[in-house]
């Protein structure tokens, strides 16, 4: 780069100032436990509109145990929310006809909130930016919690109650059989409009999965493949571009099973089943998360966290214990004692990072900070993370609402957004910065590239960025003080941004 071109591209990035709104569909996480037993009780709120995250405590009528959906605006309000119990409204309160989801005589014993993971997700109907589907289940089996009759379906409208929304159908039935309680998955179907919606039957190897479209719900379609699944808690995820599921749960004895399978966005098939054995250690409180590139797979397994190299020719001799349980103990007021920091649910959160629960009540979560990275460079950090109040293994199951079309087998349908970006929708986070920032830009459907040059116009990195993704963590505190300009390259486009290292 030459002195008039780099002139040319600094004068370009200082009159480019202004940042184009970011997707907030899913950056906000609700978590908290028993709000009106005062501190260490309420909720935090953690926002990752700006990249990284900011967390805040509030005191809400909701409780959450292990249950939790919700879903934000373009901007990062926040619409709605529920815990398997309720929904509330953007006000906090319940939404219209919100009540009384989930009959059973489990969700009225834990009116405090549902103790199952992903035992509901929210998907928005296809060309109706207005109305959302939120898919639920609970445990009708009580005594004895062993397994769910039913998935119902809800239907909220957010054109109703003055913008808060209500909800017009409620606990409609879709399926009626003997299902695996919790772990509901979705994925974008290749046409980026419609959804696949999945769950498991107990005591079986057979999917049950859903086609939400523009005019109906079609399904169930089922397929028998894999392990046989009988009850238990743990995780379902799809990779971030949607091509992997992977499923992780341990039944009451402690015994587990991790399989993986590939997905066809197209028609819904799973195939490639892999069953990998995972050590055993006592404890049920498990789970998995994607890394943003999808080539990277991690298990919480109690006390101990392993990573599963996605791209090997041999995915199970891959694993890698990447953390051990350093016996660190949460303690807050009123619990002296504190609660075992161990790993739990886990989940890949917008500024790239995945998130682990510490299995029980506490104040602290754990982080693996570069999950991309092959190896223990991947940088688990333990207890990493403290709360503005005690919350109980909660995570919010969001799926990758910004995965869009599939072109190598279909073709995109009308009502698609373009990703063809507008402007420039760039911004660093923080900046000025140590040499540790996050970049924050608009979605792309490929796989990009990040450059990054020095005053003199020298380049002093080059990066891989995931397609699908929002965000790009970036590491340059090996590089000198001083100014240097990042360069996001993509097939159809290209973003600049100058950050400053102090």
């Amino acid at each position: 780069m030459d002195k008039t071109k780099l002139l040319l591209f600094i004068s370009l990035l200082l009159v480019n100032e202004k940042i184009a709104a970011q997707q907030g569909v899913s950056n906000n996480w609700l978590m908290g436990y028993q709000s009106a037993a005062g501190y260490p009780g309420g909720q935090t709120l953690v926002d990752f509109y700006n990249g990284n995250p900011i967390l805040t405590y509030d005191s809400l009528e909701m409780d959450f145990r292990h249950t939790h959906s919700n879903v934000s605006d373009n901007n990062g309000n926040v619409l709605f929310y529920t815990n398997g119990y309720y929904l509330a409204d953007a006000s906090n309160d319940t939404m219209q006809n919100g009540s009384g989801i989930n009959p059973s005589a489990y969700t009225t014993y834990f009116s405090d909130g549902l103790g199952i993971p992903q035992a509901n997700i929210i998907i928005p109907k296809p060309n109706n930016a207005d109305v959302y589907y939120l898919f639920h289940s609970t445990v009708d089996t009580f005594p004895g919690y062993s397994h769910s009759r039913y998935l119902y379906y809800s239907i909220i409208d957010m054109t109703l109650n003055g913008g808060f929304g209500a909800v017009t159908s409620k606990n409609q039935i879709l399926i009626t059989d003997s299902l695996n309680y919790g772990k509901i998955a979705a994925c974008k179907h290749a046409n980026g409009r419609d959804w696949w919606v999945i769950c498991h039957k107990l005591n079986s190897n057979k999917f049950f999965k859903l086609l939400i479209t523009p005019t109906a719900i079609l399904g169930p379609y089922t397929q028998d493949i894999g392990n046989i699944r009988v009850a238990g808690a743990g995780e379902s995820w799809f990779s971030p571009n949607g091509e992997i599921y992977a499923h992780y749960w341990k039944n009451a004895a402690g015994i587990g099973s991790l399989e993986i399978l590939s997905f066809d966005r197209c028609n819904g098939a799973f195939s490639n089943a892999v069953s990998i054995s995972v050590p055993y250690e006592n404890g049920t409180q498990v789970g998995l998360a994607f890394s943003s590139n999808s080539n990277a797979l991690y298990v919480s397994n109690v006390f101990h966290i392993y990573q599963y190299d996605l791209t090997a020719a041999n995915v199970a001799a891959s694993q890698l214990t990447v953390a051990t349980y350093d016996s660190f103990v949460s303690v807050f007021p009123g619990f002296p004692q504190g609660f075992a920091t161990l790993f739990g649910l886990s989940a890949l959160a917008p500024d790239g990072k995945i998130y682990i629960t510490t299995g029980n009540g506490s104040i602290h979560m754990h982080t693996i900070d570069n999950p991309d990275v092959i190896g223990l460079g991947c940088n688990v950090n333990q207890h990493s993370v403290q709360l503005q109040s005690v919350y109980f293994n909660t995570l919010p199951n969001h799926p990758n609402y910004f995965l869009g079309c599939d072109t190598t087998c279909t073709t995109c349908l009308v009502g698609v957004p373009s990703l063809t970006p507008e402007g420039v929708m760039l911004r660093a986070s923080p900046n000025p910065n140590n040499g540790n920032f996050t970049l924050q830009f608009n979605v792309q459907s490929t796989a990009g590239e990040l450059e990054i040059y020095d005053v003199m116009g020298k380049m002093v990195m080059r990066d891989y960025v995931a397609p699908w993704s929002q965000y790009k963590r970036v590491n340059i505190t090996q590089l000198k003080k001083g100014i240097y300009f990042c360069k996001l390259k993509w097939k159809h486009t290209e973003q600049s941004l100058k950050v400053i290292k102090e």
